[in-house]
């Protein structure tokens, strides 16, 4: 019976045990692969942020509704056709005398005068067909269809000038999150080295071999380390919050790839206009736009020349010798009265122009030229204003690479000063204020070192804003 129970296990009992392992390597594997995904990169970060952000999605919006009205504009080259069919009832009593009805709509009925009134009634019929085409306007309409193209031109420039302040805004604030997050592991560290001098303090007040008030000021020193841990992470927590809402996203715990603080840009230089910038471009678009519109305004006062032709079926229940003497002379069949028996048609050409229309436009020509003059100086001023941003960048860009090769050395032998202190102080050879001055030169080199780096990113990241070459700073950010 032992025998039994000690027989080697069937082959679905291998089996399972196969499959279980199997499973564990497939959920070993899809959580390693969930534990990579958790990690944002700053590409990700820029195609979830312009991907989502409402704002963008408005302006792509915009956009299409400016290039809708720029085919709509072009269709007014079209010639105007009208049908009409008219069917109706009525009497036909006519009679002497002047009219004039207006703001009103009017009867007119056409018939012979008689002396009393009459109610005999008939039906008649009107069948129209009126083309008229608007065939020369001396620029009119090209100015509305330039103005049209002018306008989608702008709200272009406008999308990709969010698209490039968005782009920029993203990564400001990653690098702004990466140094954010890497002040509060700093700070962490600092908290670390004031409690293990809490520690060796309180032993050795406690043994006698050091007064008391040393006691006391590492207390002072370890609860000092502990309210800025607190403010660099409400520091940490707002900074992250507002990369979220730049990602159009509720909030994320997503890890920020730290090779920023390892590597720093190989290229400094562009080759890109600054004129080229998305936000230049945008304002020159405004000028453009603001000229079209005077166009159309100068040219709203010229003439027309137009093509018109008209083909009319007529028809009635009265018969064509209709009179007073022979008021029978009708009929109220329907069938008779919507059947044409009359045609006419006109053909011809008309010039209109309104000769006051100079004095009506002239005050709104001045003040479109007033705008187009104010859009042009900003697009100076932000001009202006971008070349100056683009010397402080290279200056930026200077100073933080001396920083960023100085650091190292100040961390060495911070580092090194305070192995030396710690060690002296636990023999006895140095005071608690000589070993906290070397934390705190420890501290701030550390803090110096997070950022050194960063700050080289930061400073290229305000060359591409001003040279407005994004690729400047996205091609070696993404590089690893």
């Amino acid at each position: 019976m032992r025998a039994a129970l000690a027989a080697p296990p069937s082959f679905f009992t291998f089996s399972r045990s196969i499959w279980i392992v199997l499973l564990s390597c497939t959920l070993f594997t899809d959580l390693r692969a969930q534990q990579v995904s958790e990690t944002l990169s700053l590409e990700q970060a820029l195609e979830i942020g312009v991907n989502n952000f409402q704002r963008i999605q408005a302006k792509r919006k915009y956009v299409q509704a400016s290039n809708a009205l720029t085919r709509n504009a072009r269709n007014e080259y079209l010639p105007n056709v009208i049908a009409s069919v008219q069917q109706n009832y009525g009497t036909v009593n006519g009679q002497f005398g002047p009219l004039a009805a207006i703001g009103v709509l009017g009867v007119s009925s056409a018939g012979p005068s008689y002396q009393d009134q009459s109610w005999n009634a008939a039906f008649g019929a009107l069948y129209i067909i009126n083309v008229n085409w608007e065939a020369y306007t001396f620029g009119r309409v090209k100015s509305r269809i330039e103005l049209a193209k002018s306008q989608a031109e702008r709200d272009s420039a406008d999308l990709k000038q969010e698209e490039f302040i968005h782009r920029i805004k993203i990564s400001g604030a990653y690098l702004s999150l990466l140094a954010s997050q890497q002040l509060v592991r700093s700070a962490e560290s600092n908290l670390k080295r004031a409690e293990t001098v809490q520690k060796t303090v309180r032993a050795r007040a406690l043994s006698g071999l050091n007064p008391g008030v040393d006691s006391a000021l590492a207390n002072a020193e370890v609860s000092r380390a502990k309210l800025v841990l607190l403010d660099l992470r409400n520091n940490e927590q707002q900074v992250r919050s507002q990369l979220a809402q730049l990602l159009a996203m509720n909030g994320f715990e997503s890890v920020l790839d730290t090779s920023f603080f390892v590597r720093i840009p190989n290229a400094f230089t562009t080759d890109a206009d600054i004129l080229q910038n998305p936000q230049i471009q945008f304002y020159k678009a405004r000028v453009t736009q603001a000229e079209k519109s005077t166009q159309v305004i100068r040219k709203s006062i010229m003439p027309g020349v137009t093509l018109f032709g008209i083909y009319q079926a007529r028809a009635s229940g009265f018969n064509y010798n209709y009179t007073p003497e022979f008021p029978d002379r009708y009929s109220s069949s329907y069938s008779n009265g919507i059947n044409p028996s009359r045609y006419n048609y006109v053909a011809g050409v008309s010039i209109f122009w309104n000769l006051t229309s100079p004095l009506k436009v002239r005050q709104q020509t001045r003040s479109q030229r007033f705008i187009s003059e104010g859009f042009r100086n900003e697009y100076d001023q932000v001009t202006v204003q971008l070349q100056n941003e683009l010397k402080l960048a290279d200056q930026r860009i200077e100073n933080s690479l001396q920083s960023a090769h100085e650091v190292p050395l100040q961390y060495q032998a911070a580092s090194d000063a305070y192995t030396q202190k710690s060690v002296l102080y636990r023999n006895g050879l140095t005071t608690l204020v000589d070993l906290q001055q070397a934390i705190y030169a420890l501290n701030r080199a550390e803090v110096d070192r997070s950022v050194a780096y960063l700050n080289v990113w930061q400073a290229l990241l305000l060359k591409a804003a001003a040279s407005g070459d994004f690729n400047l700073f996205s091609n070696q950010a993404q590089a690893q």
